[in-house]
Parts: structure tokens; C-alpha cells; sequence
């Protein structure tokens, strides 16, 4: 089997000769409008993983439909599917790279539902599984992925002899649920975004491989990634959006780098371009930070809460770090490794062109978090805490 690797803006494409077959199957609906064929493009990335070397899924197919609510055993869905199944590494697919799933044709029109479905484990080797840092290869328990598929709201169109590129964000640090007992499940946080209106940011920090790389909006990440080996990293695909506006770049260095957190505020994104916040001439510098614990339980373990850091500094907020509760004791913890919570001043500026960008330290929001628990319910729990001298245990409950 072999790998092509096709440059885009900000991108790099996977794309494995002889691997998939296309196949457009069950009708497609009419996509809301008449008028003649298009094709669509289905391509997968990822954002970082914490506390995993590896991260596989087996994908099976992804199925599509006009309808927002049509049932999974109703008529009306094309089907890109996978023959034979491929199993990806989801932490392979970091700093823009791209895996490709396949293409089928679609009439053209309005599409709204978008399902991703893995293969079930079965004996032998496992087809959805982790690989915990310093620790060997798990199952990973996937009901609702392989029974119905992973379900993504997101409209879309197809033009008439056009290719529409699609591309499924698994954020997979999100995705992963521990359980107390040491076994892991997968609770899904997947995203679709077309290419057409996507762009991407790129820097370099320096003394930063590992660094924890987040594109936000309103304090909410819509993309990330880990810098690589030499502090470069790429965030990518990233939605440009004439409602919601420009990104802020949330830098969060891992532990045993030893740097404070980097936030650089109102970077524009260009569909089909790239923004640069820095290079290797003009790499971002931090300054040195100690690194704190901060974690609990939450109370009841049904809550499947998800846990998040939040900073505010200059009158907004941003999230520094997150993780999953586990579902069968209810335990979290922000640890210093990844993610983690850096005791110093966050060093924060706004977008230029001209680089470097200058970065101030914020002294007053040195070591302070909001710590918020969301059940899956959608309750909300938020506790203040410092970690300035020392790691803090926070519990919640429901």
C-alpha cells in the first residue's frame, strides 16, 4: 500500500493508493435541490492526545445525508465505505496532516448529517485500542461508533461537477474516557469542516516541542495541535468566519519544557491561506514557569463530566488545559505532565505582521484558573482555585 503525500495550503495530505473503494450506496437523497452530480471528498485529522503515545481507530464508512435527523436505518444515505477497513493512528494526524477516507458521488444540493463508523473489537488483536505513555496497547470501548456511527451536525453543499473536500476533526485528548479500573472508552468529540472556507496559523516556539497548540474562539478551541520536534507547529484546518472572527493562540508548553503559557490574541484566518505568528527567525519565547496539579472527583460518576482549566486575562477567557472524569469513579486530574496548569504569569499580545510579536506578562492572572465541570447533561459547576505555590485538589458535584 502506498502513501502519497499532496501539499495544500497549511496542509499535508495523506492519500493511500489501492486502499479505498468508493462506494455511493443507499440513493444520497435529493440534497435539498436538484440540478445534476457532484463529488465529495472525505479527508480525517486530529488534534493532540494527552497522556497517549497512540491512539487507533478502525474506520468502517462514513455516511452521509441531507436530513439532520434522519434515522441511521432509513433510506437516503450515501456511503463512503473502506474496503478493506483501515485502522488509523489518530496521533499521526497533528499539525495539519491529512488522512483521506475516500469520495463518492452526491447529487447536488444541501447535505446537513455526517456519521463516522468504526469496526467493533472482536477477538484477537483490537481494532479501536490506546497506547497510555509508558504503558502498552488497550482496548478502547466504542458502542455508539460502531453501532449507529459517530454523528456530526454540520450543513454542507455540493456543487454540480464540482469536488467538495470535507474534513473530520477527532479531537482524541476530548475523546478519551479513563475508567478506575484502568480500561478506556471512547466518548466522541468530532468535527466537520470544508476546506473551501478553511485556512490555517502556523509558528515556532522556541524550547517548545510537545507544547499543547490551541486555535480559540471565545475561550471555546476550535482546532489544535502538539509543536513537533523543533517547537513548529501548524493548526490547520481552522474555519474562517466573518461572524465569529479572528482566533487567539493559546501556547501551553508540557511540563518538562518548564515555560509559562504564550497567548497571542486576534490572529486572522485566510480560507485557503496560511498566517504566520512566528518563525524559526522569529520563534515565540517564553519565560520559565513551575507546573501544579489540580484535581478531584466528581460526585455522581454518571455525571461523565468534562473538565476544563480557563484563564482570563485581559478581560477574556481562555482554556489552558482539559480531560474527562473517569466514568466509573467520577476521578480527574490535571496533571504535570499533560495537560497541565503553569504556576507562572501567562505572557500575552496581539496579532501583527510584523514579527516577533511582544508578549507581556499578566501578573494578575498568575496561577489563577476557573476550574469548570460540564455533566453530560450540560450542568455547569465552576470553582476558583490558585496554583500559584502549590497543586490543589477540587472536588464537584451534581
Amino acid at each position: 500500500m502506498s502513501a502519497n503525500h499532496i501539499n495544500l495550503p497549511g496542509l499535508t495530505l495523506i492519500a493511500l493508493s489501492g486502499a479505498v473503494l468508493l462506494a455511493a450506496c443507499g440513493g444520497g437523497g435529493d440534497g435539498g435541490s436538484g440540478g445534476g452530480t457532484g463529488t465529495l471528498s472525505v479527508a480525517m485529522t486530529d488534534a493532540p492526545s494527552c497522556g497517549f503515545d497512540h491512539v487507533f481507530v478502525t474506520v468502517d464508512r462514513v455516511r452521509v445525508h441531507a436530513d439532520p435527523n434522519a434515522d441511521v436505518k432509513g433510506s437516503g444515505w450515501t456511503d463512503i465505505t473502506l474496503n478493506p477497513a483501515r485502522r488509523i493512528d489518530l496521533l499521526s494526524l497533528t499539525n495539519g496532516v491529512l488522512t483521506t477516507l475516500g469520495q463518492a458521488a452526491l447529487p447536488a444540493g444541501d447535505f446537513q448529517q455526517i456519521r463516522l463508523v468504526l469496526v467493533p473489537n472482536a477477538g484477537g488483536a483490537p481494532a479501536n485500542s490506546v497506547v497510555p505513555t509508558n504503558g502498552s496497547e488497550q482496548a478502547l470501548d466504542t458502542p455508539s461508533a460502531v453501532q449507529s456511527g459517530i454523528k456530526i451536525i454540520r450543513p454542507f453543499t455540493v456543487a454540480p461537477n464540482t469536488l467538495t473536500d470535507l474534513i473530520l476533526d477527532f479531537d482524541a485528548c476530548k475523546s478519551i474516557v479513563a475508567r478506575g479500573n484502568g480500561s478506556f472508552t471512547l466518548k466522541p468529540v468530532v468535527t466537520a469542516l470544508p476546506t473551501s472556507v478553511s485556512g490555517a496559523v502556523t509558528g515556532v516556539v522556541s524550547g517548545g516541542p510537545g507544547a499543547n497548540v490551541y486555535a480559540e474562539r471565545h475561550g471555546v478551541v476550535v482546532k489544535a495541535t502538539v509543536a513537533d520536534g523543533s517547537g513548529s507547529f501548524t493548526l490547520s484546518p481552522i474555519e474562517q468566519s466573518s461572524t465569529a472572527g479572528n482566533v487567539d493562540v493559546v501556547i501551553v508548553p508540557i511540563a518538562s519544557n518548564g515555560l509559562s503559557t504564550g497567548i497571542i490574541k486576534g490572529v486572522p484566518v485566510v480560507a485557503g491561506g496560511s498566517t504566520a505568528v512566528a518563525t524559526a527567525a522569529t520563534p515565540i519565547a517564553l519565560p520559565q514557569s513551575l507546573f501544579r496539579t489540580v484535581s478531584g472527583t466528581v460526585t455522581p460518576a454518571s455525571a461523565q463530566a468534562t473538565i476544563r482549566a480557563l484563564q482570563q486575562t485581559g478581560g477574556a477567557t481562555f482554556e489552558i488545559a482539559a480531560t474527562a472524569a473517569a466514568s466509573d469513579t467520577g476521578a480527574y486530574s490535571l496533571f504535570p505532565t499533560q495537560p497541565a496548569l503553569p504556576a507562572s504569569a501567562p505572557m500575552v499580545g496581539s496579532f501583527q505582521a510584523m514579527l516577533p510579536i511582544p508578549l507581556q506578562a499578566d501578573g494578575t492572572a498568575a496561577g489563577k484558573y476557573s476550574i469548570q465541570a460540564t455533566s453530560a447533561t450540560g450542568a455547569v459547576s465552576t470553582q476558583q482555585v490558585n496554583v500559584s505555590s502549590t497543586s490543589v485538589v477540587q472536588n464537584f458535584a451534581f
